[in-house]
């Protein structure tokens, strides 16, 4: 990253050549400093600060030609010699509010950690939606409006299309500009986007899930009411695509210049350290997520109906669009204030000045032209700034590490619930609270710590990058977990035949001699888990005859199954509702084994995008 040159390559301060102190001499009884015209080499006027001068034309937004502090008050804007206007702290430029409305309670919040305590807000929010509850609802998206799953892949990457589309422009117009205005704005687009995506909930009619005495058993009636029109309801998914879309635009900002105005505004030192807080927030975001949407899922999506089913039946679809309420309207109103914030805060030009640079230095000597204050500000210089980038190795491969490791995390965070979903046995429910216990200590302490450790030792970008090194061979190591796996559970006509032999992969036969006469469809899915351990596809391909209901646990039980094998005597044997529970005694070593691939994972982000801004 290009940081503010001098013009005698002064790491930190500027110097000119000459100096002419111009101003008289402070009279008797009066203290500090007096600031007066100073001649550089080039001609241009420069200004004294604290005995530290520099050439106003090699120093980008002037920040070493304005004072950085002065015990002699003056009036802003009052000119105190030629050339020279004083910019106080305490201007209506640097001021916190909208507009000519500035009231004086808002300048309390006027500091890094007013600026750090929203955008923590803002970073959390995105999180929780986009990480947390879309992962979380996906499947039950899938179910209620009839989705296939490219289909939910295709709202799933709408995000990352946006992000794409809109990274280059929001970054490089918005680095120069005004950055609180973008941020803001960004958020307010994502709230819009959480809003929209919860729309198609109230624009659709009731959810009428079919009960199981409606499916039927063997020997009832199988014809099955016809429902909406799966075209009708699929073609919602442009609405969660924009939705998502307008998502991708709102946090381009949050994750550009965010960062940017945190690492401009505090010291170097504590840089890390507020960056580390600020994505330790949007790793606690997805962890709320997960385990917020999975309580969600435990209501019924039409809320205060009865409904005869349990969320363990596989045509239960929860109340996912509360979330995406929730966090749209708190978005709407993180928003506000994030508007109100100025370009630069009060007492930040002194970090300015003090910043040093450890980018590479080319050898044709064009990052000099970065150091050019007009540089940035129009369209034609993004290809220069790309070629600089191209042209420096470090940054180069530090973004390839990110795309790699940002691969993994997608994908974890995707199919992870799915993952123990499918290993274990578990209701989406189950399987989203679990992910979120191991995200909340594991991300969210990796990243936290990951900070720390920059802030503690004060490493610079030889040993940030011999961290991140450390952090990824390590995770690199135990991900090698996941060629531990459980067997898949036993299913009759479909992992293995009826009467218990195998069936050859990639074949199908739900059909038996035990349930031929049953007349059963293939259009639902409910499975049953029979006393035999075997899980069945629905209760009528199980051959059962009779429903009745367990009073411990309120699930269907099914009576005289053809199909199932009595225990221990001879006959038809009952099945349960649901799939069966796995005895799988593997999970605690995988869960072990996903928090180190998650810490060590986080544990790097930080130290890695405080070497990327250096």
């Amino acid at each position: 990253m290009a940081m503010p040159q001098n013009s005698t390559r002064e790491n930190g301060f500027c110097f000119a050549p000459s100096l002419d102190f111009s101003c008289p001499s402070p009279r008797p009884g009066e203290a500090g400093w007096t600031l007066g015209a100073v001649s550089g080499r080039d001609g241009h006027n420069t200004s004294l600060s604290n005995g530290i001068a520099s050439s106003g034309a090699t120093s980008p937004s002037d920040s070493c030609a304005e004072p950085l502090c002065s015990d002699t008050p003056a009036e802003e804007g009052t000119p105190l010699e030629e050339g020279i206007k004083y910019v106080s702290a305490d201007g209506e430029e640097l001021a916190c509010g909208w507009g000519g409305f500035t009231p004086g309670c808002l300048q309390l919040c006027n500091t890094s950690k007013g600026v750090l305590f929203f955008l923590c807000v803002a970073s959390f929010l995105q999180g929780m939606t986009v990480n947390g509850f879309i992962n979380t609802v996906i499947t039950s998206i899938e179910r209620r409006f009839d989705l296939r799953s490219y289909q939910s892949g295709l709202i799933a990457s709408s995000y990352d299309i946006a992000a794409c589309v809109c990274l280059t422009f929001v970054s490089y117009f918005g680095g120069n500009g005004h950055k609180p205005r973008w941020l803001g704005w960004g958020v307010l687009l994502m709230g819009l986007g959480s809003l929209l995506f919860a729309l198609p909930h109230f624009t659709t009619g009731r959810y009428e899930a079919r009960s199981a005495a409606e499916l039927g058993v063997c020997g009832g009636n199988q014809s099955l009411p016809c429902s909406q029109a799966a075209s009708s309801l699929s073609s919602y998914r442009f609405v969660f695509m924009l939705g998502q879309f307008l998502h991708g635009m709102g946090a381009t900002p949050l994750y550009t210049l965010g960062v940017t105005y945190l690492d401009e505004n505090v010291k170097t030192s504590y840089s890390p350290v507020y960056i580390a807080v600020f994505y330790t927030a949007a790793i606690l975001g997805p962890a709320a997520g997960y385990l917020v949407g999975g309580m969600f899922l435990n209501i019924y999506t039409e809320i205060g109906r009865e409904i005869d089913i349990a969320p363990e039946n596989t045509l239960w679809v929860g109340a996912w669009w509360i979330g995406f309420l929730g966090a749209g309207a708190a978005s709407l109103l993180i928003s506000i204030p994030i508007l109100g914030y100025p370009q630069r805060l009060p007492g930040s030009q002194r970090y300015i000045v003090m910043r040093v640079s450890e980018a590479h230095q080319l050898k044709d000597g064009s990052h000099k032209k970065a150091s050019d204050p007009d540089f940035g500000k129009t369209v034609k210089d993004l290809p220069r700034s790309v070629l600089l980038l191209l042209k420096n190795p470090t940054f180069i491969f530090l973004c390839l590490a990110g795309a790699t490791e940002a691969t993994l995390i997608a994908g974890m965070s995707t199919f992870g619930p799915k993952f123990l979903e499918s290993q274990f046995s578990l209701s989406a429910s189950e399987a989203a609270t679990f992910f979120g216990y191991l995200v909340v200590p594991a991300g969210g302490g990796g990243t936290f710590l990951g900070g720390f450790l920059v802030n503690k030792f004060k490493l610079r970008c030889s040993g940030i990058i011999k961290l991140c090194l450390l952090c990824t061979v390590s995770s690199l190591l135990a991900i090698f977990i996941f060629f531990i796996h459980c067997p898949n559970m036993p299913m009759a006509g479909v992992t293995q035949m009826y009467n218990g032999s195998a069936l050859p992969g990639g074949h199908l036969n739900l059909t038996a001699a035990c349930n031929a006469h049953c007349g059963c469809l293939q259009d639902t899915y409910s499975p049953v888990c029979g006393t035999d351990g075997i899980m069945y596809y629905s209760p009528c391909h199980a051959g059962c005859k009779k429903v009745s209901e367990n009073l411990r646990n309120g699930k269907k039980v099914y009576h005289e199954c053809s199909c199932v094998d009595k225990a221990l005597l001879p006959g038809p044997g009952d099945a349960e509702a649901g799939k069966c529970t796995s005895s799988c005694a593997k999970r605690p070593l995988l869960l072990c084994f996903m928090f180190v691939v998650i810490l060590f994972t986080f544990l790097s982000s930080i130290p890695a995008l405080t070497a990327t801004l250096r």
